[in-house]
Order: C-alpha cells, then structure tokens, then sequence
C-alpha cells in the first residue's frame, strides 16, 4: 500500500512528489511516468526561460507563483548543481501601440513587484547594438535554464529522500472508492491513499479514465523554433521579447540565448496535428480527430481565425517567421535560421468554447487532478507543488 502515488514526471508532477516526502517523511510515494525518462514532454521542449512575473494581473495567483518560482528555481538549480543565468530580458516596443503597451507592462511589473527598468531606444543601443526598436522594458530577474536538468535533478532528489520511481509506466486503469485508489498500467497494480494526476497533455484523458465528468479537453499547440547560425550566437547577450499583444494567448517570437549555448528563435503557436509528435508533420490521428469533435474547438478556431491564420503562415514560410525576428533585429537574414526542436503546449478548452488560462482542478476524496497549469508552470513549479499538496491535504 502506497500513502500517495503521483502520476506524471513533468516538472509539475516531480516538484509535487518531492513536496509530498517533505511535509510528510518517512511516506511510501510512488511516481509513475508512462515515457522513458522525466520530462520527455512539455517540460523537455520549452524556450528554458526562468520568467520574473511581469505579464499577470497584479495580485493575481499567476503572478505570486511566478515571483516565488523564480527564487525557488534559482535556488533549487544552485543546491543541485543546475546550472543557470540570469541574464535578464528586453520586451523591445517597435511602434506607437506597443510604446503605450510597454508602459502598461511597466505599471504590471511595479505593481508585481518585479523590479523593471524602461530603457530608452539610445539606452537599448547600448545594450544591445544589433537589435532596433523606439524603447524596451529591462527586467533584470529573467534567466535561462535547461528543464530538462531541473528535473532530472528533482528526481534524483525524489529518490534521495526516499521516493521511488516507474518509469515506462502506461497508466491505463484508475479506480477510486472509500479505502484507496487503485492504479493499474497492464499487469501491474497498486493501491495507494491518496493520488495526485499531473499528466499534461494527457490530462484530460486520465481524468476520463478515472470517471470523472469534465467539459473540457486538451487542444495541442505547436511551438516552432529556428536555431540562429553560429556566426551569429553572440548577436544578444539578453533575451528579446516583442511586446505582446495583450489579446493574445501566446508571448510571440523571440530570440533566447540558452544555457547550453545555441541561439533561438521562436516560439510560433500553430495548431498541432498531434500531442506528443515533435517532427514538423507528425500526426496522430486520434488527437485530431478528438479535437475536430469537440465544440469547444471550433469556437475556439472562429474566435482567433485571424491569429491563426498568421502563425500558420509563419509556420510555413521562413520569409514571414524571419520577419518576425526582423522586426527588432533586422541584422538576421534567411541563411541564419536553422533546424531546432519544437515543442507542444497543453491548451485547455472548456466546451463552451474559452481558453483555460489559469489552473483547473478536478478533485474526489481521494484523487486530485491537475487538469490545466497554466505558463509560466516551469517557472513556477515549486510553489505549484506546495499548493496542489495543501488542496490534497485540505480536500479541496
């Protein structure tokens, strides 16, 4: 018998089972994850960008867990040995429209209290002599990480403390009643206390699978990155974020200096034709075709036929993704954006046809569903953790 099993090794299911052995030592936790290794999904294929917290509405739940993440990612990193930088970030306005946005992101990040700087276009120069834009917001906190390291490191913490770990494990069975929650994955079973779901972008499938009645599904989007050409890597020293439009879901395309060296691009945000398939026109059939019957999809799709249709078309033309660099760093020609990795973005969709931006649980008496944790959820991880256990522990 287990005292609590976590289904998921993400970052947001390894940082919840870590938080689970130290509130209560001595406990039997398992960690099931149906790949090979952690983080083989949306943690393993993001920009590894620590954010500070500037876009969330100010005292909004977003924007704690944001600032808290960041302290504890950095200090996490620097106990075990991750390495990490703090390099800082320049949101760089290019018009009139986005001046009056980056003074707004300006009053957000103060009243956050993230510590920001409006830099002026000979100030920006300065700093950053190959990228042109009329002002940028400095925000010094932003740094960059590989979330892949994290939680390898957070796992190796799990099981420092006593915890163990199954990996290759396929959940296909969850059955709750009064004593226990019964978890099987093809011949093999266990029983445990209490069971915390944190499966990404299979969210909404386990908590099918457990019973529970839910009115929204998980809808994949795509995140394409260029890798900038060598001769070119030193072109930033900062981070460089356009100012985004605050009606939009997604931050826009940006140049990121990683922690293991490559410059990228990226991301776009276009429709995935599959939840885990990471080559450029990987398809899973049963992903589309779930999606294409959900009602919420296609209110979604009417609402933003604008948006989307401009990713698409970044996605298929590099002309018109260069633009988009081109826009703050007109330095960049087409022969400097090579192949990199893409990534998958969890999209909650309600039925009633809204995107989840903020967290979305589902919980019985002895299961808790992480069904939706929105970005920056890698940043933020730790102080997710501590609250999904206080939900457990408090039953709602």
């Amino acid at each position: 018998m287990l005292d609590y099993c976590v289904i998921g090794g993400g970052i947001v299911g390894l940082a919840t089972a870590i938080e689970l052995l130290q509130k209560h030592p001595g406990s039997k936790i398992m960690l099931l994850e149906k790949e090979a290794a952690v983080a083989s999904h949306q943690t393993g294929h993001n920009s590894g960008v620590i954010h500070a917290g500037i876009y969330y509405p100010a005292g909004s739940l977003k924007a704690q867990l944001c600032r808290d993440g960041e302290i504890a990612t950095k200090e996490f990193c620097a106990a075990n040995g991750v390495t990490f930088d703090t390099i800082g970030k320049l949101v760089v306005a290019t018009s009139q429209v986005e001046m009056e946005r980056l003074d707004a992101l300006k009053s957000n990040a103060y009243a956050n209290g993230v510590k920001a700087t409006l830099l002026t276009k000979s100030e920006l120069l300065k700093r950053e002599p190959m990228i042109t834009g009329l002002a940028a917001l400095h925000v010094p906190g932003s740094g960059i990480v590989d979330y892949k390291s994290v939680a390898q490191a957070m796992r190796a913490k799990f099981e420092r403390l006593g915890g163990l770990t199954a990996l290759g494990t396929h959940v296909d069975g969850i059955h709750e009643d009064d004593q226990y929650v019964s978890v099987r994955a093809g011949q093999r079973n266990w029983r445990s206390r209490q069971l915390v779901v944190c499966a990404g972008l299979q969210a909404d499938r386990l908590a099918v699978l457990s019973g529970a009645h839910i009115d929204f599904q998980i809808v994949p989007f795509r995140g394409e990155y260029y890798s900038i050409a060598p001769a070119k890597r030193k072109i930033v020293r900062h981070m460089i974020y356009p100012v985004a439009d605050p009606a939009l879901p997604f931050l826009g395309v940006h140049l990121t200096p990683t922690i293991d060296g490559p410059l990228i691009a990226g991301p776009n945000a276009v429709l995935s034709l599959a939840r885990e398939k990471y080559k450029r026109f990987g398809i899973n059939a049963k992903d589309v075709s779930e999606y294409l019957r959900f009602p919420g999809f296609w209110k979604v799709a009417h609402e933003h036929m604008r948006s989307a249709a401009g990713e698409l078309y970044r996605s298929l033309s590099k002309t018109a993704y260069l633009k988009s660099c081109q826009k703050y760093c007109p330095a960049l020609t087409a022969s400097d954006l090579g192949e990199y990795r893409s990534g998958i973005r969890a999209q909650a969709v309600t039925r009633s046809g809204k995107l989840v931006h903020d967290f979305l649980f589902h919980q019985t008496p002895r299961t808790l569903h992480v069904c939706n944790a929105p970005s920056p959820a890698a940043t933020s991880a730790i102080p997710i953790a501590r609250m999904i256990v206080e939900r457990l522990m408090n039953g709602s």
